[in-house]
């Protein structure tokens, strides 16, 4: 069973940066579609941005495009979600997820991401955006 660990989240100012990690443990990156989530309370759960293995295919959810950038470290066995020019309503519990099998490429297309491609999660990093 893959397992994922989330880190990196805390409270910051509208305007600052935080850079999310997603430690992946029993299982190797290449294979694997890897996606951030967010739910904030009362809200949806939103697909915030995916990376596929071997090509580095990316995703990105219209409120986030050219704030936040997702990447990987296949040698350390790492996704980043590097977020800059917080706002308010950025806040939110974060999730990474993994998604394989045969048609992992094809998880980070859009429009939307589905959840149900992803069947491991990590429990999650608070981000707080203060006004």
């Amino acid at each position: 069973q893959e397992q994922l660990v989330e880190s990196g989240g805390g409270l910051v100012h509208s305007g600052g940066s935080l850079r999310l990690s997603c430690a992946a443990s029993r299982f190797t990156l290449e294979f694997y579609a890897i996606a951030w989530f967010r739910q904030a309370p009362g809200k949806e759960r939103e697909g915030v941005s995916c990376i596929t293995g071997n090509d580095d295919t990316t995703y990105y959810a219209d409120s986030v495009k050219g704030r936040f950038t997702i990447s990987r470290d296949y040698a350390k066995n790492m996704v980043y979600l590097q977020m800059n020019m917080l706002k308010p309503e950025d806040t939110a519990v974060y999730y990474c997820a993994a998604g394989g099998g045969y048609n992992y490429r094809t998880y980070c297309q859009g429009p939307t991401l589905g959840a149900y491609r992803f069947g491991s999660w990590g429990q999650g990093t608070q981000v707080t955006v203060a006004s």
